[in-house]
């Protein structure tokens, strides 16, 4: 078997000639055209290039690579190029090769100003909103038929989700609100023994927990356990396209896919938090009678007289409402998902970072509030 060789010649009527031999294997590598491209160059140059494969033993895609790359030169130069003398297959792949042209090299794109870019991020910003709020419009429309009963959706989804949201929750919930209540507890102690005010470590944990952290940190868990879940899950529903089967069959999406979903998180999303309440208050009293030697009938008793049922309310009261701005950021996405593998991971991280800024944005407008109303 020799190896691959290609040599070049001038002929008598002023033609080049491309002598090929051998066996051309890509494991062997592909020689330089340049021999080639110096023949072109020379004084007079060529008047054409012609082919001669009789000693042509073998070839694959190696070959085809660099006959391509020849041929791209001699047009460039205006030589013709005569491929009589390749085989028909060979001349077929490298008619197929010149078929395919090349994407279009787009120029760099010049530095924008400053201004202009802020421009787009606020259009694109309030187009994310506009969006949003028309979503949230559908949404409302959607528990509007449920509350006359002329939704279409299924209960047993219903039922499904409501677990789902509800007692599957449990065991996050209950490892997070824990350890928040034993930290709580643990600052408190520290803090209040120094000033002869131990008993009040329980009014850390209970104003803290009632009031503040456990709406909140319930809100954070379910939107990185639930609301990237839906945003996952109605994405890749769009990708494999059994939306687009709902709407074949005369059903609504967002009565079948989304009322669910947003009744299941709205209705244990008040129950999560109170868990959580309950559970942050028992860690408390777990480390205040461990720390500071504290009866549990006096952690109780200070914890009943920390909160008044008013705040214990409103407290629940922002939960239910977290609950839903994480079920309609996770649909939302999920629903505005792309068509793509990457595009349903976009949506379900998108739905955590929406879920939380906005749960922030909403807490921090209820301590506005509550500060106006006197609570």
């Amino acid at each position: 078997m020799e190896p691959r060789v290609a040599t070049v010649a001038r002929l008598p009527d002023g033609a080049l000639e491309l002598r090929l031999g051998g066996r051309w294997a890509m494991a062997r590598g592909m020689p330089s055209p340049e021999l080639v491209a110096r023949e072109l160059e020379a004084v007079p140059p060529p008047v054409r290039l012609a082919f001669d494969t009789r000693a042509l033993e073998g070839w694959d895609s190696s070959l085809v690579a660099f006959l391509r790359q020849v041929v791209e030169w001699c047009g460039g130069r205006g030589v013709a190029v005569d491929r009589h003398g390749l085989p028909d297959s060979l001349n077929r792949l490298i008619g197929l090769a010149e078929a395919v042209h090349p994407a279009p090299t787009r120029p760099p794109a010049e530095p924008r100003a400053l201004l202009a870019r802020v421009g787009d991020a606020a259009a694109r910003a309030a187009s994310g909103a506009t969006r949003l709020l028309g979503f949230m419009g559908e949404v409302a429309l959607v528990l509007g038929r449920f509350v006359v009963g002329r939704a279409r959706y299924r209960r047993i989804d219903l039922a499904v989700e409501l677990q789902e949201a509800g007692a599957r929750a449990l065991p996050i919930v209950t490892v997070v609100s824990f350890l928040l209540g034993m930290i709580m507890a643990f600052v408190g102690a520290i803090t209040l023994r120094s000033f002869g005010a131990a008993i009040y470590v329980a009014n850390v944990v209970t104003v803290g927990m009632v009031r503040e952290l456990g709406p909140i940190m319930t809100a954070i868990v379910m939107a990185g356990r639930t609301g990237s879940a839906y945003a996952a899950q109605l994405g890749t529903m769009k990708v494999t396209q059994e939306v687009e089967a709902l709407v074949t069959m005369g059903l609504e999406p967002l009565d079948f896919l989304v009322l669910p979903r947003m009744l299941a998180l709205s209705l244990m999303m008040p129950l999560l938090c109170v868990y959580a309440d309950f559970v942050a208050m028992f860690a408390g009293g777990l480390v205040a009678t461990a720390m500071l030697d504290l009866n549990p009938v006096q952690y109780v008793r200070q914890s009943q007289g920390a909160v008044t049922l008013t705040v214990f309310l409103l407290g629940t009261a922002k939960s239910l409402v977290f609950g839903v701005i994480v079920a309609v950021a996770g649909c939302d996405r999920g629903m505005r998902a792309g068509k793509s593998a990457a595009a349903v991971g976009n949506a379900a991280t998108a739905a955590v970072v929406t879920s939380i800024v906005w749960i922030i944005a909403a807490d921090g407008l209820f301590a506005v509030l509550f500060n106006l109303w006197g609570i």
